[in-house]
C-alpha cells in the first residue's frame, strides 16, 4: 500500500495525466484524415474501423501510413509528456491514451482497435520492447497477411518480451493490461479468423462482414 501522504500528494498528477492522456488518445486521426482527403466517413467502408488497416482500404497508402504514425504517436506522446512528472504518471497517461482510442467520447465510445496506439506507448515506455513487439507484428503480418492476427500475437507476446528484454515487473503488468484491452476489442476479428472469413491486408471487405 502506498503511503497516505505521498498518495495525497500524487493523485492529482495521476488524475491529470490520465485525463490528458485519454483526450489525446481519443483524437480519431483515421476518421479526420479520410474526411479531409475527401473519402468521407471511413467507418462506412471495410470493417468500419477508424484505424490504419481500414484506412488502407480507401486505396490511399500514404493516408494509411499517416494514420498509423499519428495513432502510434499519440500514445507515445501521452507517455513521454506525462513522464516528466514521474513513471507512475507516464503509465497512467499511456493506459488512458489507449483507452481513449478504444472508447473515444467524441464517437460515442466506439473507437479503433488500439494496436498502433498500444505499440506507440510501448515504444515510449521502453523502445527495445516496442521494437520487438513491432517485429513480431511484421513477421506475422508478412507471413499470414492478417493484420488482426499479427496484432493479437504481437501484443500477447509483449508481456513475455517485457520480462525477457527489460525484466521489469511493472512494465510486464502494463504490457499485459494493454494486451488484454486490445484482445477484448478484437472479439469480432477472432471469430472471423476462426471461421476463415477475416479479410487480409490490402483486400477490400464489405461492411456487412
Amino acid at each position: 500500500m502506498p503511503d497516505p501522504i505521498s498518495w495525497a500528494f500524487s493523485w492529482p498528477y495521476l488524475l491529470s495525466a490520465a485525463v490528458a492522456g485519454y483526450l489525446l488518445g481519443s483524437i480519431p486521426f483515421g476518421l479526420l484524415l479520410t474526411r479531409l482527403a475527401g473519402f468521407g466517413d471511413v467507418r462506412r467502408i471495410g470493417s468500419g474501423n477508424i484505424g490504419a488497416t481500414n484506412v488502407l482500404r480507401t486505396g490511399n497508402k500514404p493516408l494509411a501510413v499517416a494514420t498509423l504514425l499519428l495513432d502510434g504517436g499519440k500514445g507515445a506522446a501521452a507517455f513521454l509528456l506525462a513522464g516528466l512528472w514521474g513513471p507512475d504518471t507516464a503509465l497512467a497517461a499511456g493506459l488512458a491514451a489507449v483507452l481513449g482510442h478504444l472508447f473515444p467520447v467524441w464517437l460515442r465510445f466506439r473507437g479503433g482497435k488500439g494496436v498502433a496506439t498500444t505499440i506507440g506507448t510501448l515504444l515510449a515506455a521502453a523502445w527495445p520492447l516496442g521494437l520487438a513487439t513491432c517485429t513480431v507484428w511484421l513477421l506475422v503480418a508478412a507471413t499470414t497477411r492478417y493484420s488482426s492476427l499479427a496484432a493479437l500475437l504481437s501484443l500477447a507476446a509483449a508481456p513475455l518480451l517485457a520480462w525477457w528484454i527489460i525484466g521489469d515487473l511493472q512494465l510486464v503488468e502494463f504490457a499485459a493490461i494493454l494486451a488484454v484491452l486490445v484482445w477484448l476489442r478484437h472479439g469480432d476479428n477472432i471469430r472471423r479468423l476462426l471461421r476463415g472469413e477475416e479479410a487480409k491486408i490490402g483486400r477490400r471487405r464489405s461492411k456487412s462482414v
